[in-house]
């Protein structure tokens, strides 16, 4: 199975990114991916630098435009797409979400960001309400698949919970960079810490990890530094191995190819699942323990 990663940059205009996403899924689909995915809220600049309540205009239903476009392609190329949507679920009710078209044209799945930053130049509870489908695997075609979004990539949980729906290949549609006043400093440290992170989840589940990054520089529409996206788009296997991994600053279209008989191969010989204590993670669904034995 050959997995497509569509890494590109946003630009301010709607239909600019529309036809540069729509082109580098035609790419991916040509030579043979059967599995589409594109960067986290594609549609547009990342607007969530700033709180401004015009942003919402940027919104769409789901089904809605994107779901349709793109539905029609995955159709035309007998090919899955993750299609990821600012959903205007009602109004004042808001997620950043990642619909599933499959084969068919039809939305075999929608998934809700679940973890919701509020940092610098990453406000998105302003627009965002936190996710309420949970952690469902989708079944298609080639493989099951986890969807997750960008801040889930940082929890363990997560990953988790998709391989025990039974996702064999976690996809994260992502917008991260670097403020470019901490490049210099620890700009390395951090692209580190995020693909690590997400080599350990694919190791501790022992299923493949796909990252879908966008490049750029996006700069504030309040007159900031703005965020320097720092591409990077990768797989990694089960055993946490890069099989192939973007530039910082190119668009490109990754094709990577997955066998998922490597999944048993590795939890044959690292059998976590097996080995869970689920009779002692009581306390996973609280908070914090506070100190307690």
């Amino acid at each position: 199975m050959i997995l497509g990663l569509i890494q590109m940059a946003c630009s301010p205009e709607v239909e600019e990114n529309m036809t540069r996403a729509v082109s580098g899924v035609r790419e991916a689909a040509g030579r043979g991916a059967q599995i589409i995915c594109l960067p986290e809220l594609f549609r547009s600049q990342y607007f969530c630098q700033e709180e401004n309540p015009r942003c919402f205009d940027l919104a769409e239903l789901v089904p809605g435009p994107s779901t349709e476009a793109f539905g029609h392609i995955a159709k035309e190329h007998q090919v899955v797409i993750m299609v990821p949507v600012f959903e205007r679920r009602a109004p004042g009710i808001y997620h950043n979400s990642v619909a599933v078209m499959d084969e068919q044209g039809e939305m075999a799945g929608l998934y809700r960001k679940m973890h919701i930053p509020d940092d610098p130049a990453y406000y998105e509870k302003f627009y965002f309400t936190p996710g309420d489908r949970g952690f469902q695997a989708i079944t298609t075609r080639h493989s099951v698949i986890g969807p997750l979004i960008c801040w889930d990539q940082w929890y363990p949980e997560a990953a988790r919970l998709m391989a025990m729906a039974g996702a064999e290949i976690l996809l994260y549609p992502t917008a991260i960079g670097w403020h470019p006043s901490e490049k210099t400093a620890e700009g390395e440290a951090q692209r580190n810490a995020w693909t690590t992170v997400q080599r350990g989840h694919a190791i501790a589940n022992g299923v493949f990890v796909a990252a879908v990054n966008r490049v750029g520089h996006e700069r504030s529409p309040e007159g900031g530094e703005g965020i320097e996206f720092w591409g990077s788009s990768f797989v990694c296997d089960p055993f946490g191995v890069v099989l192939a991994q973007a530039s910082v600053d190119k668009e490109e279209v990754l094709l990577v190819e997955v066998d998922c008989n490597r999944i048993e191969d590795v939890r044959r010989n690292w059998p976590f699942l097996r080995d869970r204590r689920v009779d002692a993670y009581a306390g996973m669904s609280q908070r914090y323990l506070d100190g307690k034995a």
